[in-house]
């Protein structure tokens, strides 16, 4: 008898866990045997796999070469086989220190190297720790300019280096989404302008130059980076932003307790973001380093 009150009390537990307060996003349960003594044997996804649809991966703060990251990137390729995306956006810090050849291949190409190999491509936005001639490496996909936009299906993603935001760049942003026809737009660089970090937070400068314009411009979702944890914001103003910071390296504990901002968050371990687009809904899982579904949901399409 008190093993199934025991059963039922987790259950009820695992169902308030996964029911968001947030409007415009359904927040789903975790699948059965998506979290069972920290690991998975196998991949359990929670996302439609509708045919035709758009799939992405998304994670930032990557390139140390540690074994974690390493650990990451193999669950990442274990997830893809029952996940088959072609496309990670990557939020800014992706090569810490050196980034010589040697270093190149060491924090990037020999940890993705099942991915890439596969045909995976990496499309990336400057960090701070990033040097600017990043944008010349080929893996990257950023075609030697700093801030750019490419499109696949009816989605297109900008790529904005948070870094300098001057009044070029501002220019060229305003430019594109004025004349930008598709039915979804999201934005993906590395400093956060919401964000419940206690190491790094809100960038507040960030947010009065970007998210004014993403208002008016009809941008659905932001991916950022910085902050070294994975954090899903309340709507603000009818916009999702995702911090997804969790890509080489953990700051554990530093998400803000009760943050007005938070609708959830993780911050024990490393993480990545699996993400589906299809018609007027996008779909998101968040996966750990062991394989742990973390969040899962659905945002639909401001209209």
């Amino acid at each position: 008898m008190m093993r199934r009150t025991r059963i039922y009390l987790l259950t009820v537990f695992l169902l308030l866990a996964g029911t968001s307060l947030s409007s415009g996003i359904r927040a789903q349960p975790l699948a059965a045997g998506a979290v069972k003594d920290g690991t998975t044997a196998q991949p359990t996804i929670t996302l439609p796999l509708r045919d035709g649809s758009v799939r992405i991966a998304v994670f930032g703060d990557t390139g140390r070469g540690s074994e974690v990251q390493y650990e990451l990137g193999r669950m990442m390729n274990t997830y893809r086989a029952a996940f088959p995306y072609d496309t990670v956006l990557m939020t800014g810090d992706n090569i810490y220190g050196a980034d010589k050849a040697e270093d190149m291949k060491k924090k990037f190409e020999d940890v993705y190297r099942p991915l890439i190999d596969q045909g995976v491509k990496f499309y990336a936005s400057l960090g701070n720790h990033d040097a600017s001639n990043q944008r010349f490496y080929a893996l990257f996909n950023m075609n030697g300019e700093e801030y750019f936009r490419f499109e696949k299906g009816n989605v297109a993603f900008y790529s904005l280096n948070s870094n300098y935001m001057d009044k070029r760049q501002m220019d060229w942003l305003i430019g594109k989404l004025d004349s930008d026809g598709t039915k979804w737009k999201i934005a993906f660089f590395h400093h956060p302008p919401f964000s419940s970090g206690g190491r790094h937070g809100s960038d507040e400068k960030i947010r009065e130059a970007l998210h004014p314009l993403f208002i008016k411009h009809g941008v659905d979702v932001v991916f950022t980076g910085h902050d070294h944890f994975y954090e899903r914001t309340k709507p603000q103003d009818g916009i999702t932003y995702f911090v997804a910071g969790a890509g080489g390296k953990i700051r554990s504990g530093d998400v803000k307790k009760n943050s007005p901002l938070t609708a959830k968050a993780f911050d024990r371990d490393l993480s990545f973001m699996l993400v589906e687009i299809a018609g007027d809904e996008m779909h998101f899982q968040v996966i750990s380093r062991v394989g742990a579904t973390v969040d899962s949901g659905v945002i639909q399409r401001r209209d």
